[in-house]
C-alpha cells in the first residue's frame, strides 16, 4: 500500500484496551498507514471541523464520554463537508433503539464488538478491508 498524506482513519474510542486491539489489527493486516485516535465526542467533532484533510473512514464508539457517538454521527451527517464520510460504529450496544437510530442517522455499518480476541480482530480487519481497500468513495472523497 502506498503511504497517503493525512490520516486514513479516525479512531472514536474511550476505552484503552479497544483502541489499542483496533490499532494493532489495522495496522497488522496493513489496512491503512495513518490512524488517528480520539477519546470522545467532542475532540471527534473538533477534529473533523478543523481545516485538516478528511479522514476516509470514521470508526465510532456510541459510549463516549462528553458527547455520545449517535450525536457525533448527527453532527457528521448535518455538515455538508462530511455527510458522505463513511462511518462504522464499533460498540459493545447491541440495544435496538442504538441500531435503529444510528440507521436513521446515516451509519454506514453498525458492527458490535465481539468479546473473543480473535473474533474482535477479525470484525475490525473486515470493516477495515471493505471500507479502506473495497468501497468506492463519491468523487471528492479520498
Amino acid at each position: 500500500m502506498a503511504v497517503v498524506e493525512g490520516v486514513e482513519i479516525l479512531l472514536v474510542e474511550d476505552s484503552d484496551d479497544d483502541a489499542e486491539l483496533t490499532i494493532r489489527a489495522i495496522k497488522s493486516n496493513k489496512i491503512a498507514n495513518r490512524i488517528e485516535l480520539v477519546r470522545d465526542g467532542v475532540e471527534a467533532i473538533a477534529y473533523l471541523d478543523s481545516e485538516r484533510p478528511l479522514p476516509r473512514l470514521v470508526l465510532l464508539d456510541l459510549k463516549l464520554p462528553r458527547m455520545n457517538g449517535l450525536d457525533v454521527l448527527r453532527k457528521i451527517r448535518s455538515n455538508p463537508r462530511t455527510r458522505v464520510l463513511p462511518v462504522v460504529v464499533l460498540t459493545s450496544s447491541r440495544e435496538e433503539p442504538d441500531i435503529a437510530s444510528a440507521y436513521e442517522l446515516g451509519v454506514n455499518s453498525y458492527i458490535v464488538k465481539p468479546v473473543e480476541f480473535e473474533d474482535f480482530v477479525k470484525a475490525v480487519t473486515n470493516a477495515g478491508l471493505y471500507w479502506m481497500l473495497l468501497n468506492e468513495p463519491p468523487k471528492g472523497v479520498r
